[in-house]
């Protein structure tokens, strides 16, 4: 089974987008899916519910509750861990046990770069992180490639104490699929195909880290 958890100390950071395309993914794959949504808001939960109809479901977990590691069910491929927004350094390292691999990401924009960069070097310290037990990396999110912002913004990323493993392109795609509760790998448009493109490096990388 391969284990993900999305963590960041920053609300808006698109983290519930990541989780819930990636499990999108894996369960349009023919994966058996589940989907731990730990934040009180129950956003991931709620996209799973509006999903639950498609052949490519997703099981939600109340991450909120102490024993949804018992609820996992038997025959799970993928799981996928959303984190509340604040999520801290000593949060994330409770749940380093559960997963093979950490994702962070992270916005273009001064606030958030400034926000983000003592949290990643925060987790970039944790034990199993620093010992290469569990796999982390920055996911660089909505970016816009041709603004010189965007550009900028990528290059202090890289600066940081975790690698940039991603760099997914800002697109209002994600937020109507999202409300739907399907996400852009249940399309075929010719409009979907570049932003789908834009994930083959992070399920690559992720598909090393499981292995």
């Amino acid at each position: 089974m391969l284990k993900v958890l999305i963590a960041s100390c920053k609300g808006g950071c698109g983290k519930t987008t990541l989780a819930t395309h990636l499990a999108a993914h894996y369960a349009v794959e023919g994966r058996n899916t589940v989907l731990v949504d730990c934040d009180r808001l129950a956003s991931s939960r709620h996209w799973c519910e509006r999903r639950a109809g498609l052949a490519s479901a997703v099981l939600p977990l109340d991450g909120t509750r102490r024993n949804w590691r018992e609820r996992i069910p038997d025959g799970t491929d993928r799981l996928i861990i959303d984190t509340p927004a604040g999520t801290s350094a000593e949060d994330v390292d409770e749940l380093l046990d559960d997963v093979d691999a950490l994702l962070i990401p992270v916005l273009p924009s001064p606030f958030d770069l400034e926000a983000c960069r003592p949290f990643v070097e925060a987790v970039a310290g944790l034990n199993r992180i620093k010992r290469g037990k569990v796999a982390a990396g920055i996911v660089a999110n909505r970016l816009r490639p041709w603004t010189h912002a965007s550009q900028l913004a990528l290059e202090e990323m890289q600066g940081f104490a975790l690698p940039v493993v991603a760099q997914l392109r800002d697109t209002q795609g994600y937020v109507v699929a999202t409300g739907l509760g399907k996400s852009l790998f249940d399309y075929h448009a010719e409009s979907v195909r570049s932003h789908q493109d834009d994930w083959k490096p992070l399920l690559k990388w992720l598909k090393k880290s499981g292995s």
